[in-house]
C-alpha cells in the first residue's frame, strides 16, 4: 500500500510539472488593452479571456508545436504557430478589420449596382423603375455620369470612346453581341432581362486586370445566385408580353423568362418618323440553372432571340428612300463553376459559346454576316487574411467571322478567324482600414498581329475621414479592331489607350457623393483613307487622341421621406485622329455636357410610385458644307423628360405607364446634306433625329404564387 501511494503521489508531481503557462498582453493600434478577447490554442479545450489591462494567462498540457489564436469582434484574428515553450509574456497587437464597415472602397472608375455593394450607386430595380430605361439596363445606366446620351444609338459611350469600346460579361463570361443590330438612326436595346441580375458593376475606366480587349469600359452583370421562392410572373404590355417562372428543388433551381414585342398594332395607334415596311418584332427567351455545392456552385445560363423589321429610310437625295431590312438571330451561352478549395483557396471557371446571324438588305444588295465565338477561363483566388489576396487567370478567345455579300448577281465573300490568350494576375493589399491598393499585371497575345501586350494596373484608397475617402487608378488597356474591319486587313495591331483617375467619394445616412477627375491618353488608333472601310481602304493605326473630364454623382434616400432621388453630371473634353477624319477632331458620338436628374417618390395614399427623368446632353460635331472646315458645327442640345407611374393593385400586381419625351421636344442628332449646291452654291439638309417622337408603354405585371412584397421591390 504503501508503494502504491508513492507512486500516486509521483505521478500527480510528474503531471503537475508537465502543466505550461500560456500569457501575454492584448493591445490595438493604439496601444489601447482590449477586454474580452477570446485567446486560445486551436483544437483544444485550453484558453481564457482577457480583463481589464488586456492580459491573459492560462494552463495547458500540450508539450509541442501549437497554434495560439487570439480574436475579438473588430479586429482581425492573430494567429500564432509556434512551440508552447514560448508562448510566455507575449505582447499580442490586433490590427482593425477591414470587414468593417468603415473599411475604405477600391471603387475609383467603378460604379457599383447591388444590394451587397458598400458603394451602390443603383440598386439592380432601379433598371426598370428609372423613367425613361423602358426595362433596358442601358438606358438606366446612361443617368450614371461618365456616360455620353446617343439616343440614336443606344449603345454605351463612355468618356469619350465609342460604342465599340465598352465590353459586357456575364457571370464573367464574355457577351460578344450584347446590343440587338438596327439600322442607323434608331436606338438598339441590350438584349438580356434585368430581372434575371442581382448585381452590376460599371467600370468607367481603370478597372482589374481581369479583363481585357476594352479601350473604355466594362459592364459586368451577375445573374441571381440563389433565388428565394418559387413564382410566376405575367407581363401584359402595350407592345407585347412576356412570362417568367421560376422552381426550386432542393439544391437546385431555374429560373426562365420569355417575350414577345410587336411594335405594329403600336406604330398604328402612335405614327412615327420611321416609315416601317415591317414592324420591328421579336421573340426571346432566357433560362438560367443553378445547383449550389457543399463548397461552390454550378450555373448555367442561356438565352435566345430573333428579331425582323424592314424601313424606308428617308434621303435628301433619293426621293422614294432607301430601303433597310434585317432579320437577326443570336444565341449566347455560358457554364461558370466555383469551387472554395482549402486553405482558403478557390476556383472559377466559365466557358461562354456565341451564334450570332444577320441577314441584311440594303437597297437590293444583300449582306449575310455570321459569327461564332468562344470564351473560356479559369482563375484561382487565394485569401490569405482579410488583408492580403490575390488571384490568378488565363483565358482564351476564339472568333470565326464570315461576309457575304451579292451586288446584283456579283457575289464576294470575306471571313477572318482570331485566337487571342490572355493571362492575369492581382493582389489586394490592405494595410489598414484606412489604407487599400490594388495591383496587377494583365499580357494578352493577339494571334493575328502575333503581338504580345502587357497591361499594368493600379488603385489605391485611403480614408480621409470617417465618411470621406479619396482614391486614384491607373492602366494601360488594348483592343482588337472589330471584325469587319480584320476581314480586310488581319495584321492591324490593337488599339491602346492609358486610363488616369482620381475620384472622391462622401457617404453618410442613405447619400452618397461621389467626384471623378480623369484624363486617357489614345494612341495606335485605327485610321483608313475612305469614306467607309472596304477591301480597297489604306488601313493604318497611327492615329491617336485624348479624353479629359469631370464626373459628380449625388444620390439621397433619406431628406425627404418617400423620395429617392439621385443627379449626375459630366463634362467631357476630348479629340482624336481617327478612322477616316480628316484632322483631330471632337467625335460626333461626345458631349461636352451630360447631366441628368432622377427622381422617385412613393404616394401612400394613391399606393402608387411617381418617377421623372430629366435628361440634357448638349450639341454633338457634324460636318456643315456650307462652312469652312471638318466637324465644324454642332447641333442643338438633347433634351428629354420622361414620367412613369406605378399603381399597387395588390402586394402581387402592378399597373405600369411610362411616357418618354413627355414634351415632344424636337431632338435632332445630325443633318444629311444633298449631293450638290443650289444656286447659290449651298448644300441643302434635312434634319436627322426625333422630330417630336415619344414612346408611351403600358404593363400589367401579376407574380403568381409569391409572398414578395411589391412595395418593397418599388
Amino acid at each position: 500500500m504503501k508503494t502504491l501511494f508513492l507512486l500516486l503521489i509521483m505521478t500527480l508531481s510528474i503531471s503537475s510539472l508537465a502543466q505550461t503557462i500560456v500569457s501575454g498582453q492584448v493591445i490595438d493600434e493604439k496601444n489601447i488593452p482590449v477586454l474580452g478577447a477570446n485567446v486560445y490554442l486551436k483544437g483544444t479545450y485550453d484558453g481564457t479571456t482577457t480583463d481589464i489591462d488586456g492580459k491573459f494567462s492560462f494552463e495547458t498540457a500540450e508539450t509541442s508545436t501549437v497554434t495560439l489564436v487570439a480574436s475579438f469582434i473588430g479586429y482581425e484574428d492573430y494567429i500564432q504557430q509556434s512551440d508552447v515553450r514560448e508562448l510566455n509574456g507575449l505582447e499580442i497587437r490586433f490590427r482593425e478589420s477591414v470587414n468593417s464597415l468603415n473599411s475604405v472602397i477600391l471603387n475609383a472608375g467603378t460604379l457599383s449596382a447591388g444590394d451587397s455593394s458598400k458603394a451602390s450607386a443603383l440598386k439592380p430595380l432601379d433598371i426598370v423603375t428609372t423613367a425613361g430605361a423602358v426595362g433596358d439596363f442601358v438606358n438606366a445606366l446612361q443617368t450614371l455620369p461618365g456616360t455620353s446620351a446617343n439616343p440614336d444609338d443606344g449603345r454605351l459611350f463612355v468618356r469619350g470612346g465609342s460604342g465599340e469600346e465598352t465590353q459586357v460579361f456575364i457571370d464573367n463570361s464574355r457577351v460578344f453581341r450584347p446590343f440587338v443590330p438596327v439600322t442607323g438612326n434608331i436606338p438598339t436595346r441590350g438584349r438580356f432581362s434585368p430581372f434575371l441580375f442581382d448585381g452590376i458593376s460599371f467600370s468607367t475606366g481603370g478597372y482589374s486586370a481581369e479583363y481585357g480587349d476594352a479601350l473604355s469600359s466594362v459592364l459586368l452583370l451577375n445573374t441571381t445566385d440563389i433565388p428565394t421562392e418559387e413564382k410566376t410572373d405575367l407581363q401584359i404590355m402595350s407592345v407585347g408580353g412576356g412570362v417568367g417562372n421560376t422552381q426550386i428543388w432542393g439544391k437546385n433551381s431555374v429560373s426562365v423568362n420569355a417575350s414577345y414585342i410587336n411594335l405594329g398594332p403600336y406604330n398604328q395607334l402612335i405614327p412615327q418618323n420611321n416609315q416601317f415596311e415591317d414592324p420591328y418584332e421579336s421573340i426571346s427567351g432566357e433560362a438560367v440553372y443553378r445547383h449550389q455545392l457543399e463548397k461552390g456552385m454550378f450555373k448555367a445560363y442561356s438565352a435566345y432571340s430573333y428579331s425582323n423589321f424592314s424601313i424606308l429610310q428617308k434621303d435628301i437625295n433619293i426621293e422614294d428612300g432607301i430601303f433597310f431590312g434585317l432579320k437577326n438571330g443570336n444565341y449566347y451561352g455560358n457554364l461558370n463553376y466555383e469551387q472554395r478549395l482549402n486553405n482558403d483557396w478557390k476556383m472559377e471557371t466559365g466557358l461562354s459559346l456565341a451564334h450570332d446571324r444577320n441577314d441584311i438588305n440594303v437597297a437590293g444588295t444583300d449582306v449575310d454576316t455570321r459569327e461564332n465565338a468562344l470564351h473560356a477561363k479559369i482563375k484561382l483566388r487565394k485569401r490569405y487574411n482579410n488583408y492580403f489576396k490575390i488571384h490568378y487567370g488565363v483565358e482564351q478567345f476564339l472568333i470565326n467571322y464570315k461576309e457575304g455579300v451579292v451586288i446584283e448577281d456579283n457575289a464576294f465573300e470575306s471571313s477572318v478567324n482570331s485566337s487571342n490568350s490572355g493571362v492575369f494576375t492581382e493582389a489586394e493589399v490592405f494595410l489598414s482600414k484606412d489604407l487599400a491598393f490594388k495591383a496587377g499585371v494583365r499580357a494578352d497575345y493577339y494571334g493575328l498581329s502575333e503581338e504580345l501586350l502587357i497591361s499594368p494596373r493600379l488603385s489605391a484608397a485611403i480614408s480621409v475621414s470617417k465618411n470621406w475617402q479619396a482614391s486614384i487608378a491607373y492602366g494601360q488597356f488594348y483592343q482588337q479592331a472589330q471584325n469587319n474591319i480584320l476581314q480586310y486587313n488581319e495584321k492591324l495591331a490593337p488599339e491602346s489607350a492609358e486610363h488616369y483617375i482620381l475620384n472622391f467619394l462622401y457617404q453618410k445616412d442613405g447619400r452618397m457623393l461621389r467626384a471623378e477627375t480623369y484624363y486617357k491618353n489614345y494612341s495606335s488608333l485605327l485610321t483608313y483613307d475612305t469614306d467607309r472601310p472596304q477591301f480597297d481602304s489604306n488601313f493604318e493605326v497611327n492615329g491617336d487622341g485624348y479624353a479629359t473630364g469631370l464626373d459628380i454623382f449625388w444620390r439621397d434616400e433619406k431628406t425627404v421621406k418617400n423620395l429617392d432621388y439621385w443627379i449626375s453630371y459630366s463634362y467631357l473634353d476630348t479629340e482624336r485622329q481617327y478612322l477616316n477624319f480628316q484632322e483631330t477632331a471632337t467625335p460626333n458620338f461626345a458631349s461636352s455636357h451630360n447631366f441628368s436628374a432622377v427622381g422617385k417618390y412613393w404616394v401612400e395614399d394613391l399606393k402608387s410610385q411617381i418617377g421623372i427623368t430629366y435628361n440634357y446632353t448638349s450639341g454633338r460635331t457634324f460636318t456643315n458644307p456650307n462652312l469652312e472646315g471638318f466637324l465644324n458645327d454642332k447641333t442643338a442640345s438633347f433634351q428629354s423628360l420622361n414620367l412613369n407611374w406605378a399603381y399597387l393593385i395588390d402586394q402581387q400586381k402592378i399597373v405600369f405607364l411610362s411616357v418618354t419625351n413627355i414634351l415632344g421636344r424636337e431632338n435632332i442628332f445630325n443633318y444629311q446634306y444633298s449631293n450638290t449646291p443650289d444656286q447659290m452654291g449651298n448644300f441643302d439638309r434635312r434634319s436627322i433625329g426625333q422630330a417630336a417622337d415619344r414612346f408611351i408603354f403600358v404593363g400589367f405585371f401579376w407574380t403568381l404564387g409569391s409572398n414578395d412584397n411589391q412595395l418593397d421591390n418599388l
